[in-house]
């Protein structure tokens, strides 16, 4: 095999499929990346049997072939050529890189050893490509890290017939946002869903943010059932999480009276500035008055931290403690100058319902987005 490729459009080619590969691995072949040289160019992949990278570029072909590499090496070699083209040829079980006065000699991992890739099903929808992303950043903050239940590690996808959901908890919040999504000629009534790990999800959103247009494809067979992305040149297909995802949506209520609006960039720098002297675990108290809002923070015997910033109350006066890390996750995602914090009843008076926390265009204006964080904070007094 013998190819030459621009640099740049090879570098970013690895990148993209070394990205969502496992940090460590027991088999080691499954750290490669698999190039294959044709008359068309390169397709280079990844695949760990959880999630597929795949990526078509351009280059000059001089022999076809196909080698399996260590991904992450090649992505650092790659990263760090000069700016020349990249020439890549094969002798037997080693690879020669060469580029400007830089030159590699790799060994080839055993390409017959490599699993198959699966296969992208029919094509379910699209989103658009920056609207989805932000949606995800969104929610998947939201999503469990704590292995010992995965399915609250994943952020649930639901497809109606022009809309598409996404949901994400953690037993302590929840995160919603929709945004439209296209079914063209798949269009059904029915509602899919689909579990899909936030970590993928993440970098999916991050990766294919600046296209146009994502391609969804949601497939399953007796055993297997997967989520594949596609835009451009570049597809990831994930696995599913098998289990079923609580039904965190109907704990939203339909109205909230009781709520108070304040500038974001306040609320968080004074967040960040009186949680200082928290200890770790530790929750804020909040106290909203027709005054204001009043931040306050019981450290320790040797640190103790309050602040007042402006807030406009509607209803009554209200005293809750949430955690203060899971109230920046939601204030981060707002992504608007006001935001509107909404507080719900329980049937105990003494014990304050969630919090739901929305976005605001204005002082007097709700956003115009689907954004909604609940957040409970009864199960995070100290």
């Amino acid at each position: 095999m013998k190819f030459q490729v621009n640099r740049d459009v090879f570098s970013d080619a690895v990148s993209f499929a070394v990205k969502l590969l496992p940090q460590r691995t027991t088999l080691p072949i499954l750290s490669g990346v698999l190039i294959e040289a044709h008359a068309d160019g390169l397709t280079l992949s990844s695949f760990d049997y959880e999630v597929s990278a795949q990526t078509q570029i351009p280059a000059e072909v001089d022999e076809p072939g196909t080698i399996l590499v260590s991904g992450r090496l090649l992505a650092d070699i790659a990263s760090r050529l000069p700016n020349a083209p990249v020439t890549f040829s094969t002798d037997e079980n080693r690879i020669a890189v060469s580029c400007g006065s830089a030159n590699f000699s790799l060994l080839s991992m055993p390409v017959e050893e490599y699993p198959t890739l699966p296969t992208v099903g029919d094509r379910s929808g699209v989103v658009p490509g920056d609207r989805f992303a932000l949606a995800v950043s969104q929610v998947a903050v939201a999503a469990s890290r704590d292995d010992v239940t995965p399915v609250i590690t994943g952020v649930q996808l639901e497809v109606t017939e022009n809309a598409l959901s996404l949901v994400a908890t953690d037993r302590y919040r929840v995160a919603v946002r929709g945004i439209d999504f296209d079914p063209g000629t798949a269009a059904s009534t029915e509602t899919t869903t689909a579990l899909v790990p936030a970590r993928t999800l993440q970098e999916v959103g991050k990766t294919f943010g600046s296209a146009s247009t994502v391609s969804v494809s949601i497939t399953g067979t007796d055993d297997r059932e997967l989520i594949a992305f596609q835009a451009g040149n570049k597809t990831v297909t994930s696995l599913l999480i098998k289990g079923n995802f609580p039904p965190v949506k109907r704990l939203f209520p339909e109205t909230v009276e009781n709520y108070a609006v304040i500038n974001t960039a306040e609320l968080v720098e004074s967040v960040r500035r009186v949680s200082l002297v928290l200890e770790r675990e530790a929750a804020l108290r909040f106290t909203f008055t027709i005054d204001g809002l009043t931040l306050e923070a019981i450290g320790s015997e040797q640190a103790q931290a309050s602040e007042s910033i402006d807030a406009l109350l509607t209803g009554e006066d209200t005293v809750v403690s949430l955690k203060p890390q899971f109230l920046l996750d939601g204030l981060g995602a707002v992504h608007s100058e006001f935001v509107r914090i909404s507080f719900t009843k329980t049937e105990n008076p003494n014990k304050p319902g969630p919090v739901l926390i929305t976005s605001q265009s204005s002082k007097d204006q709700a956003g115009a987005d689907s954004y909604k964080y609940l957040l409970q904070p009864n199960l995070l007094l100290r």
